[in-house]
């Protein structure tokens, strides 16, 4: 009697088994899809009772800051988190395939979208005819969007050159011209308010694509000691990042909502309401960082914290989902 072991995929030598990948592959397409109905449904929920009117493809634009914050994110925690792998004692040479192009492609045609919208007027273009491209250059909102262009394609050249380090350089330009653009010139201490929402963005992206790349590192590496030193550095740098957006956020909240108008606003406005979906959302993550960090230090396996580390990863893009939502709806009025 000869003794076959049976191939992947196969029970019983006849009926299939479903692939894990596969699965995988089918619930990120269904987190995506869900994902984009936020920015794409949110503004109607959110502007619902309070006399305040939308600006015209809320939505869109939703979706689009979306897709710029997340191709933002996936570099930037790449580069981090292999800054942080190269210090761990015994850590395997290998490391999961870059996804910098993928994301400097997607930022490049979300960034040249925004443009678009800009070039007719913050105005959705209903046919190319309406785009005026050269008064781009004529105004503050233009140029900033052409530099988010420019900078995304230069990034995706970078990731693809022999020195991928060096798209930290576009990269940055763009968190300064988003912190820019948050804050028009017409605004109470503009240059403020860039300088906490960049170093809101900045500290953001390191932590949720820090995240997601030292998950895909962990689940190639097979040691298990250098995969447990790489999470808890990781940790230790996402606690002072938790730190600096929570202050940032706080101070930014209350720069558009003034104290005494607060949990009026929250639940009157739609800024507000996004707001604290956002933050409840926030608490969320909070809770299962603090589980995973738990499970990093006093499980059997510190590895296990890789479980609640997934969970935090899916909350964290809802988080930048709503994120890209609140940019598109007014801001709060100043009582």
């Amino acid at each position: 009697m000869t003794l076959t072991r049976p191939s992947p995929g196969v029970i019983d030598g006849s009926t299939p088994r479903p692939r894990p990948g596969v699965s995988r592959a089918v619930a990120v397409l269904v987190l995506v899809a869900l994902a984009a109905l936020i920015p794409l449904l949110g503004p109607s929920a959110a502007l619902h009772g309070t006399g305040e009117a939308a600006a015209p493809g809320t939505g869109g634009i939703g979706l689009l800051r979306t897709v710029l914050f997340a191709a933002l994110c996936v570099p930037v925690g790449e580069l981090f988190v292999n800054r942080l792998a190269r210090s761990v004692p015994g850590a395997p040479p290998t490391m999961p395939r870059s996804w910098a192009p993928y994301a400097a492609a997607a930022g490049f045609v979300a960034a040249l979208a925004l443009a678009s919208v800009v070039s007719t007027g913050n105005l959705v273009p209903s046919s190319p005819a309406d785009l005026d491209v050269g008064g781009l250059y004529a105004t503050r909102d233009g140029k900033l969007a052409l530099l988010e262009v420019n900078a995304f394609a230069l990034a995706g050249l970078c990731a693809l050159s022999r020195r991928p380090a060096t798209q930290l350089w576009p990269l940055a330009a763009v968190a300064v011209a988003e912190g820019l653009r948050a804050h028009p010139t017409t605004e109470h201490s503009p240059l403020l308010g860039s300088g906490l929402t960049l170093v809101h963005l900045t500290c953001a992206t390191l932590w949720v694509g820090g995240l997601l790349h030292a998950l895909r590192t962990l689940r190639g590496w097979g040691v298990r000691e250098a995969g447990a030193a790489l999470l808890g550095l990781y940790a230790r740098v996402a606690a002072v990042l938790l730190a600096a957006i929570t202050a940032t956020g706080v101070w930014s909240s209350l720069r558009r909502m003034p104290p005494d108008t607060v949990l009026q606003q929250l639940t009157e406005t739609a800024y507000g309401r996004v707001l604290l979906a956002k933050v409840i959302l926030m608490v969320a993550v909070v809770a299962l960082a603090l589980w995973a960090r738990i499970r990093l230090r006093h499980a059997a396996d510190p590895l296990a914290a890789c479980s609640p580390a997934r969970a935090e990863v899916v909350a964290l893009g809802v988080v930048v989902t709503v994120s890209g939502l609140l940019t598109a709806l007014p801001v709060p009025i100043r009582w």
